[in-house]
């Protein structure tokens, strides 16, 4: 019970602060006595601290709180065929570092992936260590299907099936001393979404990846759905309407599948493009959209409308308030959106606004959710080794998300 309370005192405190012990009693329910126990608890483990008075209130002068920054980190990764991303932010959720290294993950071994994952988590925990940070936990997001217990049983990114990723992470780490978890890449977005994006608090809310692949995040009334299996999502495998028949909407409206409409090539090694790939094409296809190109602006019309027939089909199922795009196809949002929304207003369904929208948050939105989910799983009560909780078994855990 303390656990669970000292978590209710910290989420009031992000989502109100600065604010008072008065403000947070009237918030949460809990007596004054309680709250002033729960806020000394959380000050000596410096995960809040007070910021000093204000005088805009009726009585005494209310001394504030906030979250403290300085004292503890979160370490988001993610793992792609091109790249390894590492991301930290601090308990307030302020960025403290972002690496990104090149990383040959489609042609190496799990193993090797391991090693090169292990050498780069131990660099991000040294430079927060060396800063007087305590590591509040780890999460690492893989593009491809993760069970519960953090095997990828399917990674087609990195060609991998059934690897123990979990486990074999957490042995080359030697047993961390914090959490760790392993999860879906497009799951940890909508979870970087609900909780820095744009629209951050919102309570329904899908996530499109714009990468090498098409996946969705899916957050329904206001928690991660990540389906029985924890397969959830897979928004490639949707069938839209095609020429003849219809299409699966990863091949027709996916990011490689766009670039490589507007940008037709002759060679195999076009059917499965590179990040690195379709960055490049994606910078082209924007210059010739932006120029006013006529054969480029009708195939990203095309493109936009089997993108929107997948949306629709996500939107009739789920309801969200927003459908966030990511990725890249952020970069193609002047020429996607309209059409989308326009195929979304075609409904019975009123809204105000537009349903679908960009992200802001860039590729690192999977190793940035990867690290919220740290930050969530504290305000759960589910506190780092030193800290109290009636749950410090999970210190060197490796889960998935729930």
């Amino acid at each position: 019970m303390r656990a669970t309370n000292l978590a209710l005192v910290l989420r009031c405190v992000r989502e109100q602060g600065p604010c008072s012990r008065a403000d947070i009693a009237a918030a949460t329910g809990l007596n004054k006595t309680t709250v002033s126990s729960l806020v000394s608890e959380l000050l000596r483990r410096r995960l809040l601290r007070e910021t000093g008075t204000t005088g805009n209130r009726v009585g005494r002068p209310a001394i504030m709180l906030t979250l403290d920054g300085a004292s503890c980190a979160a370490i988001g990764i993610e793992v792609n065929a091109d790249y390894l991303t590492a991301v930290v932010v601090d308990l307030a959720g302020r960025p403290v570092l972002s690496w990104r290294r090149a990383f040959p993950g489609g042609t190496v071994s799990p193993a090797r992936a391991v090693t090169a994952v292990t050498a780069l988590i131990r660099r991000v925990v040294t430079r927060i260590e060396h800063d007087g940070r305590q590591v509040l936990g780890l999460g690492v997001a893989l593009p491809g299907l993760v069970d519960p217990d953090g095997r990828a049983r399917l990674v087609p990114a990195l060609n991998w099936r059934d690897v123990d990723f979990a486990a074999e992470l957490v042995d080359a780490l030697r047993g961390p001393g914090f959490p760790v978890e392993i999860g879906n890449d497009a799951n940890y977005a909508v979870l970087a979404e609900h909780r820095f994006g744009e629209h951050a608090g919102t309570r329904d809310l899908v996530y499109l990846t714009g990468g090498t692949s098409l996946g969705a995040g899916l957050f329904v009334d206001g928690a991660l759905r990540r389906g029985h299996s924890g397969y959830s999502g897979e928004a490639g495998h949707i069938p839209v309407p095609a020429p003849g028949g219809s299409a699966h909407l990863a091949s027709v409206a996916s990011v490689p599948a766009i670039v490589r409409r507007v940008l037709p090539s002759q060679t195999r090694d076009d059917e499965h493009l590179s990040l690195a790939e379709v960055e490049l094409r994606i910078d082209e296809v924007v210059s010739r959209a932006r120029a006013g190109d006529t054969a480029t602006l009708a195939r990203l019309d095309e493109a936009a409308h089997d993108l929107a027939a997948g949306v629709l089909t996500l939107v009739s199922l789920l309801d969200p308030t927003r459908v966030v795009l990511g990725g890249y196809y952020a970069e193609l949002a002047p020429w996607l959106l309209p059409v989308v929304n326009g195929v979304l207003d075609t409904r019975a369904v009123p809204v105000e606004e537009p349903i679908a929208v960009a992200s802001s948050l860039g590729l690192d939105a999977p190793a940035l959710g990867a690290a919220a989910r740290v930050l969530d799983a504290v305000e759960e009560g589910r506190f780092p080794d030193g800290t109290p909780s009636a749950t410090r078994d999970l210190a060197v855990a490796a889960r998935a998300p729930r």
